[in-house]
């Protein structure tokens, strides 16, 4: 598979299952309905699993632009290949909720709440400070990337160390986003990936949902610019401590 289209499909399948939580557990009249924060992180976790597995051995399974320029800082990624990546990654993401719009159309149809309506495509904060939602993402993100740099022995989703190894090396990334959300999601939802929260906002600006809200495009740069800092912040301290 094409390492482009392997980190396409790999974004879109991560989004569709997660973000397609989201929508169960707030929806209205879904199986899922009101199941909990709980049901939310642990889709999330093993969505990030299934998407690893299948992208893993062809792209490196980045499904993330910080990851991407994690690695691009490390000298473990090429620098050239990183917009590609990202753009493979955004559209994904978009394509991804897309089909979870499409998939509970009915329900965000007798969904009234325009909050809940946004809630399974972007992210937001439960307390609106962008100081401190900022902060949240960078320390999020930071944890995420710092721990994968060693769950993968330091080359973290290059080509020739996939952060797959198989559906063994998936586990410990999904159990780190898994406690990354039950720990530290409760401030700003945890995007901690800058394409996870743009293509899908993207997408709810956009599609003719009925009731629909505005998409907080005030708020859109904080999972953007914190998931940057904080990678890059991971990747600085890991050079770091490699080099002494």
């Amino acid at each position: 598979m094409n390492i482009y289209v392997a980190e396409f499909i790999g974004t879109a399948i991560m989004i569709l299952l997660g973000n397609g939580v989201v929508a169960n557990v707030v929806l209205k009249e879904t199986k899922g309905n009101g199941s909990g924060w709980m049901v939310i992180t642990t889709a999330w976790a093993l969505a990030v699993f299934v998407a690893v597995v299948v992208a893993g051995p062809h792209s490196g399974a980045h499904l993330n632009p910080a990851v991407t320029l994690a690695l691009a800082i490390t000298n473990t990624f090429e620098w050239t290949k990183v917009p590609y990546y990202v753009l493979a990654q955004l559209g994904g993401a978009i394509t991804g909720s897309l089909l979870v719009w499409l998939f509970y159309k009915d329900h965000f149809d007798v969904t009234e709440d325009k909050g809940l309506k946004a809630a399974p495509f972007a992210t937001g904060p439960a307390i609106a400070n962008k100081t401190s939602n900022l902060f949240s993402e960078i320390v999020g993100t930071f944890v995420l990337i710092f721990v994968i740099f060693y769950i993968t022995g330091g080359e973290m989703g290059s080509e020739k160390t996939p952060i797959g190894l198989g559906s063994v090396g998936a586990l410990p990334v999904a159990f780190l986003v898994w406690v990354i959300g039950l720990s530290l999601g409760g401030t700003t939802g945890y995007a901690i990936n800058p394409a996870r929260d743009l293509g899908p906002r993207i997408v709810h600006s956009i599609i003719p949902m009925k009731g629909k809200g505005n998409s907080n495009w005030g708020y859109a740069w904080i999972p953007i610019v914190g998931p940057v800092i904080g990678a890059s912040l991971a990747a600085l301290l890991h050079l770091f401590l490699k080099i002494n």
